[in-house]
């Protein structure tokens, strides 16, 4: 079995140690983490597993990297510290292992990725003869496998919608909740996550990806943003903050919008009522093709006890983790979605 790492344990990590140890080929050796309350916990506990797996967490990266793993699922975010997050994939291609990370938006696309992010990547590959496959966690199933799957079933196709609908009040990252979304905060407040150029800069790779698989060029990548205001206190949530909003990425193609990916989020089902709604009122993520005929998927996923959020981390975590035997058998390279096939899971949860 191939011996990978799992590098952070925040909501991806937990989902990672689950997948690595659930995956037949896969043998879980170490756990990296950078809380010290978490040095020495046993993965099994920081994955959520009700049992020990007798790994031990440990923040000695070089010690981890030492020991020559051939796969490490890097699940650290890389929101905030996007040079600090390149820095520890290098490390971990340099050292030849396979990596597979939710974390470098840029890379979605890599062909396209700016020249500062790309060549770094390259020249780790070339360095140590590791792998970088990067795949979103919204989850990146939902905007380029998924909806590129759904087309091939149409005669004609208009335009690909992708939506990501959600209830935020069940996301267990209060601090993103607030600050980096908005929820709650006062109408003049400005959300990161929607600054202009943001949500290209986050999700424009997979509007790119799917056009180039789709064979069009793209005229331009446009946003568009829409919050909406609490008519009344809900929790800890005040009237008159926010309590949605809604943007869109749109790949414009002679003139219109063609392929989009869209997010609808809200802090309770109360606010803007006339969004696009989750058919459980919690979450969901959509696929829609309009053309004739015109598709539309609907896909709710659930862990951690009914968790949707947790749901989502899961199918992405397991996409990553599920391309890492294909990976080592590809070779030394830097992939995209276009590039690892979507493959077929195992029946029965026991290992051989």
């Amino acid at each position: 079995m191939m011996s990978t790492v799992v590098w952070g344990t925040g909501n991806v990590g937990r989902a990672a140690i689950r997948a690595v140890e659930a995956h037949p080929g896969l043998k879980l050796t170490a756990v990296l983490v950078h809380d010290p309350d978490k040095v020495g916990r046993d993965a099994g506990d920081l994955g959520g597993l009700g049992h020990q797996l007798g790994v031990a967490a440990t923040d000695d990266v070089d010690a981890v990297l030492g020991a020559s793993p051939r796969a490490v699922v890097y699940a650290a975010s890389g929101d905030l510290r996007p040079q600090d997050a390149l820095a520890d994939v290098t490390r971990a291609i340099r050292a030849g292992a396979v990596v597979v990370t939710p974390s470098l938006y840029a890379l979605y696309d890599q062909l396209n990725a700016p020249p500062e992010l790309r060549e770094p990547v390259l020249a780790a590959i070339g360095e140590g003869g590791g792998s970088l496959f990067v795949s979103g966690i919204d989850p990146g199933w939902g905007n380029d496998v998924l909806p590129l799957l759904i087309s091939g079933l149409g005669s004609t196709i208009d335009a690909i919608r992708c939506q990501e609908i959600f209830d935020y009040s069940t996301y267990d990252q209060p601090d993103s909740v607030r600050y980096l979304v908005g929820m709650g905060q006062p109408m003049d407040y400005e959300p990161p996550m929607i600054a202009p150029t943001v949500p290209t800069m986050v999700w424009g790779g997979q509007v790119r990806l799917m056009a180039r698989a789709l064979g069009v060029g793209l005229d331009e990548i446009r946003e568009t943003r829409d919050r909406r205001a609490l008519d009344a206190t809900v929790g800890e949530f005040e009237a008159g903050t926010q309590g949605a909003v809604r943007f869109e990425v749109q790949g414009i193609v002679g003139g219109e919008p063609r392929i989009v990916v869209e997010h609808v989020t809200r802090i309770h089902p109360s606010c803007a009522p006339d969004w696009p709604t989750p058919p459980n009122g919690v979450g969901a993520h959509r696929v829609i093709i309009e053309g004739r005929p015109r598709i539309e998927v609907t896909v709710e996923a659930t862990d951690e006890g009914g968790n949707l959020s947790a749901g989502g981390n899961a199918t992405a975590v397991a996409r990553l983790v599920g391309a890492i035997d294909w990976l080592v058998d590809a070779g030394p390279g830097l992939y995209d979605a276009l590039d690892v096939p979507l493959r077929p899971g195992r029946l029965g949860g026991e290992r051989p």
